[in-house]
């Protein structure tokens, strides 16, 4: 089975890259590839994945290491989780200092300090010696940003970084990733399924489906006018302020199909609303350019020609 397949992406040096789609589509998968952490019980078969010129899958894991978190970093989607939960917070964030630079253990502490006074833990003092049980959701995940962020990394990748936060509280944590990218001068590769995200902080978007790119082009002009009927799938689906609140939200029939039973076809035909007899008889669709620069969808009926 294979969970990302023709996968091609660049992410240019401070922008942010937003990948969406619904869950299983191959999202997270793509971000573990990228740092060559994909779990043991899959593999890379084939591909590049190029960092300044070098391709990390043919590094050795010393180099790896060398690496991850010192200048890409990964913030991972749910923060009580992804954190140590017998190991305090202190411990936590200088870990990641002590890891990647020769310096004291004073030293390591202060920088720790910090990596979480920039994220407006103001009682930083005393989270230090605090554990993630001892914190909100939105406390971890600042957390979380700070171990990060520590080493003003190159490259973050960030998983789902607000699925279970609160609206107020994820807001902050988007202004806070959009001031780490102008600070840092970071690129960012934003995983995600909520398109209100998208819409506030990326420069590119690539929407995903069973583990192929669909469609890919600038934010403005991807939610302006997408091509590929999943696209324009999703953002029917979500909540509009200008809509009735009497109204059912759009559902997209079916569900996303399994990786496993994937025919030559479209894999979104059974689903699709906008099928022309091509759909049915020649195989899949490659991406390919529409009339406006930069914009490509993977259809033989987009939905950009039609309008």
């Amino acid at each position: 089975m294979k969970a990302v397949d023709g996968v091609a992406l660049a992410l240019p040096r401070g922008k942010t890259l937003a990948i969406v789609g619904e869950s299983g589509c191959g999202k997270t998968t793509i971000a573990l590839a990228a740092l060559n952490m994909v779990p043991d019980a899959g593999s890379i078969e084939s591909g590049r994945v190029l960092f300044d010129g070098a391709d990390i899958l043919s590094m050795g894991a010393d180099e790896v290491r060398r690496i991850r978190g010192r200048r890409i970093s990964m913030i991972f989607q749910d923060p009580v989780s992804g954190l140590n939960p017998v190991l305090s917070i202190g411990t936590q964030v200088e870990e990641m200092v002590r890891a990647h630079l020769d310096v004291p253990k004073k030293e390591s502490r202060r920088i720790a300090r910090e990596a979480l006074v920039r994220q407006g833990l103001s009682e930083a003092d005393r989270l230090m010696n605090a554990y993630p049980f001892q914190l909100s959701g939105g406390m971890c995940q600042r957390v979380m940003i700070a171990i990060a962020t520590v080493l003003s990394p190159d490259v973050i990748i960030a998983d789902e970084p607000t699925s279970a936060l609160d609206v107020t509280v994820q807001a902050a944590i988007l202004r806070e990733l959009d001031e780490l990218k102008e600070r840092l001068g970071a690129s960012i590769l934003l995983i995600t399924h909520d398109l209100g995200v998208v819409a506030q902080m990326a420069d590119r978007v690539a929407v995903m489906y069973a583990g192929r790119i669909v469609e890919e082009a600038p934010a403005e002009e991807l939610f302006a006018r997408p091509a590929h009927p999943y696209t324009a799938a999703l953002m029917a689906a979500r909540p509009r302020l200008d809509g009735r609140v009497d109204e059912r939200l759009q559902q997209i029939r079916g569900t996303p199909p399994d990786l496993a039973e994937l025919t030559g076809e479209c894999a979104f035909l059974p689903r699709c609303n906008k099928a022309v007899s091509a759909c049915r008889t020649q195989p899949r669709p490659a991406l390919s350019t529409t009339p406006r620069d930069q914009h490509v969808a993977a259809c033989y009926n987009p939905m950009y020609y039609a309008s």
